[in-house]
């Protein structure tokens, strides 16, 4: 079942230069699809696969930010994929969204990209979730770590980039999962403060790569020591990248 109109907002991003309809009540994208987008190497012409796609917010948010991309989309969930769908046309954004799953991954998606994105679900599965399905699904860790880099693995060209952006804790896993054949890795934390530890991370690695491991410093989202009532409190590199459309390329060079 899709959802009905009166069951979405329309939210801004990047300024209001992207509008996307969103759930109200389910899965709603926030900063994390923003940064995994800012910090994507895509160049315009090349290919892109965004797993576990949503309502497409970072897919949409790269090629916003790089011209002329081949975006291609993986949603499990049927009535976000065709919210991606939605949102891709209403922004003027190609963006061909499959509907699947990363264990029997469609087969029009089974080709070499450039690049592959992903921002995998990363609170526990145990606990007591969520009353809202789709929000389960989308946040709720049901399929490990390590086959969401699998998947990115075998579906990259030689030379090709995977960028994704989980919780810190699953870092270890993510990393044992490169395996040989992605390499060239770095690890940009994600602080909230400064002093604070990074409770997210994204990673970027190649596939074919063999450059040393790398730990960068973080970036850091807020100034201040703590929230500080509704005022904006952005750091200038946060608000670059979050309000503006910069890329965090300058990062991982």
């Amino acid at each position: 079942m899709m959802f009905a109109d009166d069951a979405l907002t329309d939210d801004k991003f990047l300024c209001g230069r992207l509008r996307l309809f969103q759930p109200l009540q389910g899965y709603r994208a926030a900063t994390d699809p923003v940064l995994l987008a800012a910090a994507c190497p895509a160049v315009a012409g090349e290919s892109v696969l965004d797993l576990g796609c949503g309502v497409g917010a970072a897919a949409l948010c790269l090629g916003l930010r790089v011209p002329k991309l081949r975006l291609s989309g993986l949603e499990l969930q049927p009535d976000y994929a065709d919210l991606a769908r939605r949102n891709a046309e209403r922004n003027g954004i190609g963006l061909e969204v499959h509907e699947g799953d990363l264990a029997r991954i469609p087969q029009d998606l089974r080709r070499d990209f450039d690049h592959v994105i992903a921002n995998p679900p990363y609170y526990p599965s145990g606990g007591s979730p969520s009353p809202v399905s789709g929000r389960a699904r989308a946040m709720q860790v049901h399929t490990p770590l390590a086959d969401w880099v699998g998947t990115a693995s075998r579906r990259l060209r030689p030379g090709g980039w995977l960028t994704l952006i989980c919780g810190a804790d699953g870092l270890p896993e993510v990393l044992a999962a490169l395996g040989t054949k992605l390499g060239s890795a770095s690890v940009l934390p994600l602080a909230a403060r400064e002093g604070r530890a990074a409770l997210r991370v994204i990673l970027q690695a190649r596939k074919g790569g063999r450059a040393a491991f790398r730990l960068l410093a973080p970036l850091i989202i807020h100034k201040g020591p703590a929230h500080d009532g509704d005022r904006e409190s952005y750091t200038e590199a946060a608000n670059a990248v979050l309000r503006e459309g910069a890329d965090l390329l300058a990062y991982f060079r």
